[in-house]
């Protein structure tokens, strides 16, 4: 069984049985319920799917790796959940997501703050020591250290620009929205995806945002963290209500994991002698 490209075709509780899958593209594929039997998936990459409940067995597995959203699922290799496990060393590797964890008042966001900030300028350093196509180069596919501070540009014009602040039109065209934002939802903001600008341009922007940030956390109160902001975030997500804590810890949390993979993969670059 040769596998071709599909796009939005559902193989909702398919059998796939001694079937040559190399080089097939699935895209927006109902798999639900599928099984895959004596199928060589060696070097299958998935991303941004909903992998909830899948079962491998029996099957050869090397060098298989697993990149998480924190917190959600579990994980359980023969018989043994290793869940806990997973996340007690990114605590020990990443001490700021515990703090983070223990945000609560106004001065926990403040100071939680004032780390990521600290963390955020040595990564920025540690960045700068490689040249500026490593900068601009994606590890396993996933957004490159530029792309990544494009993606907070966003992810702080939507919490702290458009809902916290209540502004408009708060989307900078250099922002990266999540990868299933359709190119026209993207233009509705204003947003360039086909954008490809230089690291100090990009660089420019983020400390702009983080500025922004920092004025808004500098002046909240207790009370204001509990305080609710109703705005439409991009006409593809709706409206939404938030209190103003939630907002700021979806920032924070951005800032968080996403230095996380930015560390990760500059690690790969520096090893290759990027």
């Amino acid at each position: 069984m040769a596998a071709e490209h599909a796009d939005t075709d559902a193989f909702r509780g398919a059998t796939f049985r001694h079937a040559d899958l190399a080089g097939a593209a699935f895209r927006n594929v109902d798999l639900a319920g599928a099984t895959f039997h004596s199928v060589d998936l060696a070097g299958a990459t998935v991303r941004d799917s909903n992998l909830s409940g899948v079962r491998i067995v029996a099957s050869a597995i090397s060098d298989l790796r697993v990149s998480r959203h924190a917190g959600r699922g579990t994980v359980v290799v023969d018989d043994v959940d290793v869940t806990a496990y997973v996340a007690a060393e990114l605590d020990r590797r990443h001490p700021e997501r515990v703090r983070l964890r223990a945000v609560r008042t106004a001065d926990d966001v403040r100071a939680m703050w004032d780390t990521l900030e600290r963390l955020w300028a040595e990564t920025l350093a540690r960045a700068e020591r490689l040249p500026e196509a490593a900068l601009h180069e994606r590890v396993d596919d996933e957004w490159s250290f530029v792309e990544t501070l494009r993606h907070l540009v966003f992810a702080t014009d939507v919490w702290v620009g458009r809902v916290i602040r209540g502004e408009p039109t708060p989307y900078h065209r250099l922002g990266l929205p999540p990868t299933d934002t359709s190119p026209a939802g993207a233009a509705e903001l204003g947003i360039d995806l086909a954008a490809r600008p230089a690291y100090a341009e990009v660089v420019a922007v983020f400390a702009d945002r983080r500025r922004r940030v920092r004025e808004v956390v500098a002046a909240v109160t207790d009370a204001e963290l509990a305080e609710m902001r109703t705005a439409e975030l991009t006409p593809e997500w709706g409206v939404e209500s938030h209190p103003v804590g939630e907002c700021l810890r979806v920032v924070l949390e951005e800032h968080c994991e996403h230095r996380r993979f930015a560390v990760r993969d500059l690690a790969v670059l520096e090893a290759r002698g990027a």
